[in-house]
C-alpha cells in the first residue's frame, strides 16, 4: 500500500512464492489480487450487503448473477455471518453491527480467494463477543491461507497465532513458534514486553 507513496523506503525483503514483491517488474494491482487485507476498523462499501461481497468478483468482469450468488453466499457462510444476512442481502451493509460488518469485509476478502490475507488489528475496535468470532473465524480460515496478523494484544496473539513475530520501534526482534516465544524468550526485550516491563 505504500508502493506509489513519494519518499517510501524499506530494507530487507517480502517474499512470496520465493519473489521478491519490491522488485520493479511486480505488477501491484496483481498482488494485491493474491492478497486479502481486513482493516483495523470495519470499512464496508456503502453499498448493499450483497455487492460488498461481490465488488472484488465484479472487478475481475465477473457479473453472472448465478456465479455471484453463489460466492457470496460461500464467502458470508465462511465468514459466519450467513445466518444472520441471508434474508437482508439487499440492506445496506452500513446498518449491520460492527462485529458483523468485521465479517463482511472478511467475506469479501475471501470472496476473491487470495492465498494471503492480513488483518491488521481485526478485532481491536469490536466487543468481547465480536471478538471472540473474529479470532475463531481466523483460527478457522488459517487451515487454507496463510493469515498475517497484526495485534498489540498478547492473549489474543497467544491464543489463535502458531508463530509470532515481536517487533519493536520497526525492527523484528524475535520470531518463534507462539508457545516457545511466550513461555521460553531469547531475547531480552521480548520476555520484558511478555512480562509487562514495558510496553
Amino acid at each position: 500500500m505504500n508502493d506509489y507513496i513519494e519518499g517510501f523506503t524499506m530494507e530487507g525483503q517480502v517474499l512470496i512464492d520465493e519473489q521478491d514483491i519490491y522488485e520493479k517488474e511486480v505488477r501491484v494491482e496483481e498482488l494485491r489480487q493474491r492478497i486479502g487485507m481486513v482493516f483495523q476498523k470495519p470499512n464496508p462499501f456503502p453499498s448493499s450487503i450483497f455487492e460488498n461481497v461481490a465488488f472484488g468478483l465484479r472487478i475481475k468482469g465477473i457479473n453472472d448473477k448465478e456465479v455471484l450468488s453463489e460466492v457470496v453466499e460461500k464467502s458470508l457462510i465462511r465468514a459466519v455471518l450467513w445466518n444472520e444476512v441471508k434474508d437482508d442481502l439487499n440492506h445496506p451493509a452500513l446498518l449491520l453491527s460492527g462485529g458483523q460488518q468485521q465479517r463482511l469485509c472478511i467475506a469479501r476478502t475471501l470472496a476473491v480467494e487470495p492465498k494471503i490475507i492480513l488483518m491488521d488489528e481485526p478485532a481491536s475496535a469490536l466487543d468481547p463477543i465480536s471478538t471472540a468470532k473474529i479470532e475463531d473465524l481466523a483460527t478457522e480460515l488459517k487451515e487454507n491461507y496463510t493469515i498475517v496478523i497484526v495485534t498489540h494484544n498478547m492473549q489474543q496473539a497467544a491464543r489463535i497465532s502458531d508463530k509470532t513475530a515481536f517487533f519493536y520501534m520497526g525492527e523484528m526482534i524475535e520470531y518463534d513458534k507462539t508457545t516457545e516465544l511466550f513461555t521460553n524468550p531469547k531475547n531480552e526485550r521480548t520476555e520484558n514486553y511478555i512480562t509487562g516491563r514495558f510496553g
